[in-house]
Order: structure tokens, then C-alpha cells, then sequence
């Protein structure tokens, strides 16, 4: 298996097991910046969204109206934001890039049927950079769509507890 495969137990229905292996190696993509293949894991019409928290401690419903801190609609800005990482064309991805460590537990299944999984888990990552670390922590929901050649992320939805930054948040960062 390679990181943009994953082989299935029976027809489009993943296994626990698998699905733990399909989102650890999304979380290693991002910590060995291994761009190419971290977008390997989205659909083309994958949106990822990270709300932001009101001034009421509310989290924001409506990407299109409200604050977000992260929105695309579509991949094609996950696509655009990775291509502004690998190319310094940034100020939030300065050199040296931030090393980081992803880790990811309380993975529950919210449902599955045949072609879709909802998941949520917990997770929390480590960020060095520049003699210093940072933390981030939240809670991540995806729709998986299981009905092609591999699993696919169709939503992702990230909700950062931890949301008093002092720099520019980024997609590996969460």
C-alpha cells in the first residue's frame, strides 16, 4: 500500500482498522510535507473549512457570510494554498519550514454506508519553529467517499479549541 492507496476489507465498506490507517497517513503527509501526496487524499470538490469562534464562544455556521478561519469551497484552493507552500510565495511559510508532528485519537464513526463515512476524532500537533513550540488542538469531522478506486475526503471540517493564535495558522498546523 502507498499513501494515496488503501486497500478495502469488502467492497466500498472500510474497516475500523482502516480507516485509523487512511487518516494517520494523511496526518504523515503533513508532517513529512509530502505535498503532492496530502492532496492525493481530496476530492475535486472537497471542502474544507475551519470556522472561527464568535465573540459569544459560538462557532461561526456560515463560511460564506461569517468569519472563517480557513475556508475553500473546493480543492482547487487546498490545490493553490500547497502550491504558495512549495513555492515560498507566502509570508505565513518563510523559511525554515515548521517542523511538525500530527496526532490524531478518539477516531468514532459517525456513519457509514455503502460509499460514505463521517468520522470525528481529536487531535493535537506539535509545531517547531525558530527555537520555539507551538501547540494546536481541536476536533476534525470528514465525509469520506469510498466509492471510487480509494477513499476520498469530501468535507473537512476543523475546529480549533485552541483559537488565541500569535501567528498565521496553516493547513499544517491542523
Amino acid at each position: 500500500m502507498t499513501t494515496t492507496t488503501l486497500e478495502r476489507t469488502t467492497g466500498n465498506v472500510l474497516s475500523y482498522h482502516d480507516i485509523q490507517t487512511f487518516l494517520f497517513r494523511e496526518a504523515r503527509c503533513l508532517d513529512d510535507r509530502d505535498w503532492d501526496n496530502w492532496l492525493a487524499f481530496y476530492h475535486d470538490d472537497c471542502v474544507f473549512w475551519m470556522p472561527a469562534w464568535d465573540d459569544f464562544d459560538t462557532l461561526t455556521e456560515d463560511p460564506l457570510n461569517e468569519m472563517s478561519l480557513i475556508y475553500y469551497p473546493t480543492k482547487a484552493g487546498i490545490e493553490d494554498r500547497v502550491f504558495r507552500i512549495k513555492t515560498d510565495r507566502s509570508s505565513a511559510t518563510s523559511l525554515p519550514e515548521p517542523r511538525t508532528s500530527h496526532n490524531i485519537s478518539n477516531i468514532e464513526v459517525l456513519s457509514q454506508n455503502e460509499g460514505e463515512i463521517t468520522l470525528r476524532f481529536n487531535w493535537f500537533t506539535l509545531n517547531y519553529r525558530y527555537n520555539k513550540t507551538d501547540q494546536h488542538w481541536g476536533t476534525s469531522f470528514y465525509t469520506i467517499d469510498t466509492t471510487g478506486d480509494k477513499p476520498l475526503i469530501t468535507f473537512k471540517k476543523v475546529v480549533l479549541k485552541n483559537d488565541t493564535i500569535h501567528h498565521v495558522i496553516d493547513v499544517y498546523h491542523i
